[in-house]
């Protein structure tokens, strides 16, 4: 079954003194660009962060959000209350009018800030929340491919459609093409051996036989059917088909010589592109 890369995922953890909210979401890109943003007590798991992310997204430009909002009146910044009886001992020998406190409160190194050290227990859970934010993604990331999937199928039905109109104009395009060469060689009143004639003729029409072309563009058509439909997503695998297919639609027009079959390309040409457009999205 076929993803999109795009996607979204969230998920919300109340731990007892802070809620952590993790989002994801994700783009289309050729390779796995992941780009993480990490609050300092968490950056030592970054790393195995990322290679998570890397085994289950597997490819896309890939974004993650970390963000902690304390619930607790409690700071991890505390006044160090032995520089401020220094800065005051030192203030009572110039005393004046002047609040001592005010001025020692403003002097260098009067806060600490405690460094919060991270803790198993806590990351354990907010791992869990990381996984529930990328399975929310992968989720997000199935239904586009659904609605990716009805699309294509759409379109291959077109395409197979306008062949069947291709293969019923061949006979026609190639007795218009017999008699625009006896009209040619009418015209130059000259007597022709009949049976060069025939020689020439055969040799021009296999030269402008589509047979193989048609045989294969309906093989192309088939398989890129059954690649929607197995268990994996490869959209480089059905890129690499929508060319084969691409190839085998510029051959059909370039040996066309018939204007209502090369019109008949140019509009599989257009229904190929929307395709292709819509390949860029495909994991």
């Amino acid at each position: 079954m076929i993803q999109s890369m795009t996607g979204y995922g969230k998920s919300v953890i109340q731990l007892d003194t802070k809620k952590v909210t993790l989002e994801i979401k994700s783009l289309n890109s050729k390779n796995l660009d992941i780009n993480t943003r990490f609050p300092g007590v968490y950056r030592e798991k970054e790393i195995e962060v990322r290679r998570m992310i890397a085994r289950e997204l597997v490819r896309g430009k890939v974004d993650m959000s970390f963000y902690i909002e304390s619930t607790t009146s409690e700071t991890s910044t505390k006044i160090n209350t032995g520089i401020v009886a220094n800065y005051i001992a030192q203030l009572e020998t110039i005393r004046n009018e002047a609040d001592i406190l005010s001025i020692a409160m403003r002097l260098p190194d009067v806060l600490k800030t405690e460094k919060e050290e991270l803790d198993d227990e806590e990351w354990g859970i907010i791992q869990s929340g990381i996984s529930e934010a990328i399975l929310g993604l992968q989720t997000h990331r199935s239904a586009e491919g659904q609605e990716l999937k009805s699309d294509f199928e759409k379109r291959i039905v077109i395409l197979k459609e306008k062949l069947e109109k291709v293969m019923d104009l061949d006979s026609e395009r190639l007795e218009q093409v017999r008699i625009r060469l006896n009209k040619a060689i009418n015209e130059l009143k000259q007597t022709v051996d009949e049976n060069r004639f025939e020689q020439e003729l055969i040799y021009y029409l296999e030269k402008l036989d589509i047979t193989e072309e048609k045989v294969r563009l309906k093989n192309h058509l088939s398989y890129f059917v059954e690649e929607l439909n197995s268990d994996d997503s490869n959209g480089k695998k059905l890129g690499f088909i929508s060319q084969e297919i691409g190839r085998e639609i510029n051959t059909i027009g370039s040996k066309a010589n018939f204007a209502p079959m090369q019109k008949l390309v140019v509009e599989m040409k257009d229904e190929l592109e929307k395709i292709k457009e819509q390949l860029l999205n495909v994991l």
